[in-house]
């Protein structure tokens, strides 16, 4: 069974003041309930050994765990998905390499016609943005919180927000109609990487715990 792609959905960001697996794991203890594992570099030992520590600390928890893009590293360590994009493999090819019990996300951007396709191909959830101007991809057009709606008529699978969101603006994604929030600076960039997740949740899904996410 697929663990659920919905409340707070981190991706990863190196921290100078932790390793990876602390920071990922204080951002699980904080109700995180989505990990992806983003790391463009192209030291492929030290991201295998990275991706599958963080499948295990994820497995412990009952987190979903997905890889950003690359699909062989998402097989390598058992992750429980992947994630493409649109410079990424297709939909239909991630789907075709690790099986039906894989979860698939794609970016949709802000184009529902791309939505179509994504869930055409089979995926598992979609996701949206930039829905505020992000650090990350200060190039990245804006999706407007509508989409969420106008997708919302094209499937039941899950939507996710991406973009600039932080614990001031959260309550507008989940209200607009996102089930899952994706963050990276506004948990990983903190002090207190917990605390900061812990503030997310409070904020944007108010009236759920932790586990019920």
């Amino acid at each position: 069974m697929k663990p659920p792609v919905a409340g707070l959905y981190v991706v990863t960001a190196a921290s100078r003041a932790r390793s990876l697996e602390q920071s990922v794991a204080e951002a699980i203890a904080g109700g995180a309930r989505v990990v992806q594992y983003r790391d463009k570099s192209s030291d492929a030992a030290r991201r295998k050994l990275e991706a599958k520590a963080l499948a295990a600390l994820c497995r412990e928890h009952g987190v979903a765990f997905i890889i950003n893009d690359d699909i062989e590293l998402a097989a390598r360590v058992e992750a429980d998905g992947v994630h493409v994009g649109q410079h990424d493999a297709a939909v239909a090819e991630a789907r075709a390499a690790l099986g039906e019990a894989a979860i698939v996300g794609a970016s949709c951007y802000d184009d529902l016609d791309r939505a179509e396709r994504a869930l055409a191909a089979g995926a598992d959830y979609l996701a949206f943005g930039s829905v505020y101007p992000s650090v990350t991809k200060p190039e990245s057009k804006i999706a407007p919180l509508s989409i969420f709606a106008e997708a919302r008529a094209l499937t039941d699978k899950p939507l996710v927000a991406i973009g600039g969101i932080n614990a001031g603006n959260i309550a507008s994604v989940t209200a607009a109609g996102a089930d899952c929030v994706a963050v990276i600076d506004a948990v990983f960039a903190a002090d207190d990487i917990r605390a900061a997740a812990a503030e997310l949740v409070r904020n944007g899904f108010a009236g759920q715990s932790d586990q019920e996410q």
